[in-house]
């Protein structure tokens, strides 16, 4: 199977004691394979991985694959950990839940050279058994690798078959189109539509889900029929995020994490609450309540 479309990332439900609610935590599964989505994933920067225990690690995994497992529904699992040793470890693990992929993040307490980059690669892939292997390339990464780049250092690993990152200009893609169209290319959710028509982005781990679920999944169906429909819904989720979002990172400081999950309470569709994992601070729910309205009138279409 190759990775592609609107992929849902599952998202932590954090109680007041900062524990997780795992009860929250399997209806949140169950709402995400009812909305059909192409596909569900873990440990994402959204899903805290930075901030958890093995235990807890473990137990996610195994409720996602459990469910999913069931249901017929593809998953991915985040084996992200910026310590190599321990990064592969959690690789072993998820590998024997027989997920459509794995996530990985290069090391990130001192930045990795391309050649040691490829070695990790090639260690994970190793771990992996055989399972394909998707790199996580945030803007805030230690070293934000170019298209090139990341030619250069998945190229002699045949299980990295995806990529995840952030887009850029018209002369991003160009270098993408050079470079890394033999991989799966995952862009920002809000921006799937532009991947799409460039002919790069194969699918998107998708912030856009975070929002409305069956709404993210309608709207990148609409792109293999109506992709300048999905341009102009795209034009107006831009325009959402600037004004409405974007502004609590940019002003206040608040993590992507936050964000995230401030959209999940803007969109309402389960319990996963606004609230993050201390010491990380989160956005008030009821800054979500105010948005919903905004993001209904903005963005009918993915609440219908």
């Amino acid at each position: 199977m190759r990775l592609a479309g609107n992929w849902a990332t599952l998202l932590l439900p954090i109680q007041a004691d900062d524990a997780i609610d795992f009860g929250a935590l399997a209806d949140e599964i169950d709402i995400l394979i009812a909305a059909r989505v192409d596909g569900i994933y873990s440990n994402g920067t959204a899903g805290e991985f930075h901030n958890l225990t093995q235990g807890e690690n473990d137990r996610i995994q195994e409720m996602l694959a459990d469910r999913c497992g069931c249901a017929g529904m593809p998953f991915v699992i985040g084996a992200c950990q910026p310590d190599p040793a321990l990064a592969c470890e959690r690789v072993s693990r998820a590998a024997a839940l027989r997920p459509a992929g794995i996530q990985v993040i290069l090391p990130d307490w001192w930045p990795v050279r391309n050649d040691e980059a490829t070695d990790f690669l090639s260690m994970v892939a190793e771990r992996a058994g055989g399972t394909p292997i998707v790199l996580y390339n945030p803007p805030h990464a230690k070293r934000a690798l170019s298209p090139a780049d990341i030619d250069a250092v998945t190229a002699p690993v045949p299980f990295v078959v995806g990529v995840k990152l952030a887009d850029g200009d018209a002369d991003w893609y160009a270098q993408a189109r050079r470079h890394i169209a033999r991989l799966s290319v995952f862009v920002p959710g809000h921006h799937l539509a532009t991947g799409m028509r460039e002919g790069v982005a194969a699918g998107a781990f998708s912030n856009v889900a975070c929002l409305s679920p069956g709404g993210a999944q309608r709207w990148t169906d609409r792109m293999a029929t109506d992709l300048a429909g999905a341009l102009e819904v795209e034009a107006r989720l831009q325009a959402f995020m600037d004004d409405w979002i974007v502004p609590f990172r940019r002003d206040h400081g608040y993590s992507n994490p936050a964000l995230d999950k401030l959209l999940a309470g803007i969109g309402g569709w389960g319990p996963v609450g606004t609230r993050l994992r201390r010491p990380y601070r989160w956005i008030p729910a009821e800054e979500a309540a105010r948005l919903r309205p905004v993001a209904r009138d903005m963005l009918p279409e993915l609440f219908a």
